[in-house]
């Protein structure tokens, strides 16, 4: 029989210890076990926020129910080993409306694949926050504004496709600093100012930047301001 070490002072004995680490072990393991549940909850909140801007005639986004666990039964959307999303593909979908900020919040997402659609509006800077992303395809939209110097923060990029959308403004400098950028397409658009030639763009050819009226370049150091022809 296990011999109890009660004292006077109200001690621990060894069963009592041994049922109170139990305890401690089943609560570490459950709260392993719900942590990627709740971001698999928020990232479905996310993309239930961009199905809610969204205007879908063809109910591609049908499957997309915020009731679920967690996004990855979605048609539509790719999970890693932890139902982290990694991919959301939605190209050629017939979608209108547009982009959310709360699309930043996907902290794993590799692959945004939104190409030939009719979504309007600005490209959210916070699509800068999305470190793990390798391809952003947003071209054959209605994209106004300007491209967010934002995306320079995204240091795993390798394929930015903005082509045939209506941007304005300057190529951000900071795009340059991408040293994963193998494909990019700006052709298409209204921006404005000069062509950068630094760092990842010295590898570009000049069809990614064609059919853009009032862009100069490529910019020469010196000669060509950054700031040249952008009203």
């Amino acid at each position: 029989m296990a011999m109890l070490l009660f004292s006077h002072g109200g001690e621990w004995s060894p069963r009592k210890l041994r049922v109170e680490l139990r305890a401690l072990i089943l609560a570490m393991v459950t709260l392993a076990l719900l942590l990627p549940l709740s971001s698999a909850n928020s990232e479905g909140d996310a993309l239930h926020a961009l199905r809610r801007s969204l205007k879908d005639p063809s109910n591609v986004l049908q499957s997309w129910d915020p009731t679920l666990v967690n996004p990855c039964t979605w048609f539509h959307v790719t999970c890693n080993s932890d139902n982290s999303v990694i991919r959301v593909d939605l190209g050629n979908a017939r979608l209108s409306g547009s982009l959310v900020p709360e699309l930043g919040s996907l902290q794993n997402l590799q692959y945004l694949e939104l190409y030939k659609n009719s979504i309007t509006g600005h490209i959210p800077p916070e699509l800068g926050n999305l470190k793990a992303l390798v391809s952003l395809d947003l071209y054959h939209n209605n994209f106004t504004g300007s491209i967010p110097s934002s995306l320079g923060n995204l240091s795993n990029l390798s394929f930015l496709r903005l082509n045939n959308n209506m941007l304005t403004g300057r190529i951000p400098r900071q795009l340059t600093t991408i040293s994963t950028l193998k494909v990019v397409d700006f052709s298409n658009n209204d921006l404005c100012g000069t062509i950068p030639v630094t760092g990842s763009f010295t590898r570009l050819q000049a069809k990614s930047f064609e059919n853009n009226p009032r862009l100069n370049g490529p910019e020469l150091e010196g000669f060509v301001p950054y700031e040249m022809s952008c009203f």
